[in-house]
């Protein structure tokens, strides 16, 4: 996967209304982009950082550009677009990336199930006797000493997934979930007690569960920390289940 224009590069004056940031453009112009990410953004929004948007000439679009990539200290990088995870986990599982969850025929995208009324990223099917595998992906961005944290908020929805995806398993399917590492300063993920102890708590249970926990990281940067142009999961990073 890759961006499929060149990135704008600019200074983040402010993000507000979740949903909007005022950009800073390198000519002086000040422009609005689109936020694509409804969390808290903790650790990625630092002020007068460097940034990178997306551009669309799409005139039906109200905002021209989305906000990508952010500078979360020097030489480091972080994609912030919550829409690109699911896609960045498909592409590494299809292109054989993924070796624990290689040699699936199918995969299918926003598929309904659960008790809970759920929408799973991932299913995974063949055409043999094997289970299918449920794959819920999440993005992880926010980075402490190179520590991955998820959530970088309460969670009430990925609790739900998890509940959800223990259930697939005690149903005798795989179930797995995906975090997809878009920061590239971090080299391990872990659940954020800190932040949500409850996720974290239901994490281990599901682990305890049969619930599969990995995780991939992205290739956001070049050799000199700028960005690269690429979205592609390239390495497995550990997932440490410690207190």
């Amino acid at each position: 996967m890759k961006f499929s224009e060149p990135l704008v590069e600019g200074r983040l004056i402010r993000r507000y209304k979740r949903f909007l940031a005022d950009v800073q453009l390198p000519d002086g112009t000040e422009v609005t982009a689109h936020c694509p990410n409804t969390g808290s953004m903790l650790g990625c929004q630092p002020e007068n950082a460097r940034v990178w948007l997306s551009r669309s000439d799409n005139p039906k679009r109200k905002l021209q550009y989305t906000w990508e990539l952010v500078e979360t200290e020097p030489g480091v990088l972080a994609c912030v677009n919550t829409a690109r995870p699911n896609a960045q986990a498909r592409a590494a599982i299809e292109a054989g990336v993924v070796q624990s969850l290689a040699g699936y025929a199918q995969c299918r995208a926003e598929v309904r199930y659960g008790s809970e009324k759920s929408r799973i990223d991932l299913l995974l099917s063949s055409h043999d006797h094997d289970p299918d595998a449920w794959v819920e992906v999440k993005n992880v961005t926010l980075a402490e000493g190179g520590e991955g944290y998820f959530p970088d908020a309460v969670t009430e929805r990925g609790q739900k997934h998890l509940r959800e995806l223990m259930a697939q398993v005690q149903n005798g399917d795989r179930a797995v979930l995906f975090f997809v590492v878009n920061h590239t300063g971090i080299e391990q993920v872990r659940p954020a007690d800190h932040i949500d102890a409850r996720y974290g708590q239901l994490l281990r249970e599901a682990c305890e569960a049969g619930v599969e926990v990995i995780a991939y990281r992205a290739a956001l940067a070049g050799e000199d920390g700028n960005p690269s142009g690429r979205l592609e999961l390239v390495e497995e990073v550990p997932v440490s289940l410690e207190p």
